[in-house]
This record gives C-alpha cells, sequence and structure tokens, in this order.
C-alpha cells in the first residue's frame, strides 16, 4: 500500500501544483523556463504514475475488502464510464457543445471515472486510488474555474458536427476499453467475460 501511497502523492502532487501554489508555479517557470519545468514535472508525474500501477497491482494480490458492492453497481459504473469517456473526448475533438457548456470536461471526465469505479469496487487499494482521483478532480475542477472567472475565459460555442464527432470518439473509445482493453490491461473484464 506504501508503494500505491507514494505514486499517488508524486502523481497527484504534480497535477495540484496549480491547485495550491500557482503564484510559486509561474515564478518557477519564469526562472527556469518552460522547457526545464515541463521536464520535471513529467519526470515526476510519470514516475509516480508508474508507482501508482506497480503499488496498485500489488494490493490487488492480497485485497483488504471494506465492503461488497452489489453486482447492479458494476452496470452503473459502465454506463458513468460511458459518459467519462464522452467527456475526455470533448476535451480535444474540436468546436464541440460539451466543452463550451462543462468547459473542463476532461477534469470532470476524471471525476465521473473515479466516482464510477467507488461505485463498483470496494477495496481499500480502489478507495485510495478513485477516492485520491476523485479529491484531486473536484478541487481541480473548483481551482480551474476560479482561474477562468478571474481571466475572463470565453469558450466558443460547439457545433453539432462537432458535438456529434465528440460522442462517436467517445462511445468508440468506451468500447474499446470495455470490451477489450480493460480485460487486457488490467485484468478485468467490466462486462463478466
Amino acid at each position: 500500500m506504501t508503494i500505491l501511497i507514494l505514486g499517488l502523492v508524486l502523481f497527484l502532487g504534480t497535477h495540484s501544483v496549480r491547485i495550491v501554489a500557482e503564484g510559486w508555479r509561474t515564478a518557477t517557470i519564469a526562472r527556469v523556463g518552460p522547457g526545464v519545468w515541463k521536464g520535471v514535472y513529467s519526470l515526476v508525474a510519470l514516475a509516480g504514475f508508474v508507482l501508482i500501477v506497480w503499488g496498485y497491482g500489488l494490493a490487488r494480490q492480497s485485497p483488504v475488502v471494506l465492503w461488497t458492492p452489489p453486482l447492479a453497481m458494476r452496470h452503473v459504473a459502465s454506463l458513468l464510464t460511458l459518459i467519462a469517456f464522452v467527456m475526455l473526448s470533448a476535451a480535444y475533438v474540436p468546436r464541440n457543445g460539451i466543452k463550451a457548456r462543462l468547459k473542463h470536461p476532461m477534469v470532470l471526465s476524471v471525476k465521473v471515472w473515479a466516482f464510477a469505479h467507488l461505485l463498483a469496487n470496494g477495496t481499500l487499494a480502489d478507495v485510495l486510488l478513485f477516492g485520491g482521483f476523485l479529491v484531486w478532480a473536484v478541487l481541480d475542477f473548483r481551482a480551474a474555474r476560479q482561474r477562468d472567472r478571474a481571466a475572463g475565459t470565453v469558450y466558443p460555442a460547439g457545433t453539432l458536427a462537432g458535438t456529434a464527432a465528440t460522442v462517436a470518439v467517445g462511445v468508440a473509445a468506451w468500447a474499446l476499453f470495455a470490451f477489450w482493453l480493460h480485460a487486457a490491461w488490467i485484468g478485468v473484464a467490466p462486462f463478466g467475460r
């Protein structure tokens, strides 16, 4: 569990700098340059990600079960992750109405993804992993919206074509992950194959 916690601290810590130390971040980038900042940030985040994967894998070998979710929660989680994939695609597909409406769809997708996994899993490692990401996403979304208000950020309106493409990409990515990659990479088939 220690490795998982260390990974979460490194990964979510690097991704929390704008939440807790925006002024320090700006001053540091000005002092060392954006290239050095991005390099160090990426290395620390990557180390954190590797530790999360390793630590979570170790924790799954000897799970500490806190509760056993009802089977129906797997179906709820599947629906919520579909929504999360559509929101994630909204962060990248240009001129879509979802991003115009939500402003920060990637962070919201992390929120929904984490919540879905908390509903469907009941081990201590799951609570640490998905609970950590959920808390981070709530705080990051709030900080991002505050930055938008302070800067007067206006998001361009989406188009019907952009929104339709966003939904299509999100559904396709979700299907690929739900029916194949989740089992191949994580070792758990969401639909019980």
